[in-house]
């Protein structure tokens, strides 16, 4: 009667020879050692893979961060310089050197006058003004002056005299408000800037004196209407 066998786990045979065990027993090491590699190895992948997307994630932030600020700073190194301010209301009577002044009638009327100055200084006008602003087309003498009335300041400036960068310059000057800038042809300088009942002429938009004379008359308590509206009225040809 053959004599029962004794159970086994199920797996790996044991051999009888104990070389060969050996071999056998090298062997289930060598493929856990392997596959502990191969999980070690594909655990450092998956690390390198997360640290290169952080990296990418890191400079893509980064990059938009920069632009975000490089816009900022060039919004504000390349925004249009604000418009001066003068001392609104507060004519101090100051002597500026080639200002003339004069003496005018307020009176409201109809049809062109003949104005003793050119461009006027002030004189009968149309009883509707001209909206003040920057134009690039001659304006109407009879509104521009009730806007002169208002204590707005009128640059004009002939075409055939100036540069396109003159022109540029003499904007600069304009405050936001109670300031006409308009081309006047046939005047005997390149360049004169009126307030009521004053006025200076010039060669050079470089002129310190455009800007004194703002500080003198621009918007001054002696013109016959001031604090009165310089808008809401008529735009002239070519408004900007």
């Amino acid at each position: 009667m053959t004599p029962p066998s004794s159970s086994r786990p199920s797996g790996k045979r044991a051999s009888g020879n104990p070389a060969t065990q050996a071999e056998i027993t090298q062997t289930v090491k060598q493929q856990r050692e392997q596959k502990k590699q191969e999980k070690l190895a594909e655990y450092q992948r998956q690390l390198a893979k997360r640290r290169r997307g952080k990296i990418v994630w890191w400079a893509v932030g980064s990059t938009a961060a920069i632009a975000v600020i490089a816009a900022i700073v060039a919004s504000i190194v390349f925004a249009p310089a604000p418009p001066p301010t003068y001392g609104a209301l507060d004519s101090t009577g100051a002597e500026i050197e080639g200002v003339e002044t004069f003496e005018l009638q307020t009176d409201h009327v109809d049809g062109v006058v003949d104005y003793e100055q050119t461009p006027p200084a002030g004189g009968p006008h149309n009883a509707v003004w001209l909206n003040c602003g920057v134009y690039t087309e001659p304006q109407t003498n009879e509104n521009a002056v009730h806007s002169m009335e208002h204590g707005a300041v009128w640059v004009t400036y002939d075409p055939a005299q100036v540069t396109a960068e003159d022109i540029d310059t003499l904007e600069s000057y304009l405050p936001s408000s109670y300031a006409i800038l308009s081309p006047y042809e046939g005047m005997d300088t390149p360049i004169a800037v009126s307030a009521w009942n004053a006025q200076l002429k010039v060669d050079s938009a470089s002129d310190e004196r455009i800007t004194e004379f703002f500080e003198e008359y621009w918007r001054s308590q002696n013109a016959p209407e001031p604090n009165a509206a310089c808008s809401g009225a008529i735009d002239g040809p070519g408004r900007q």
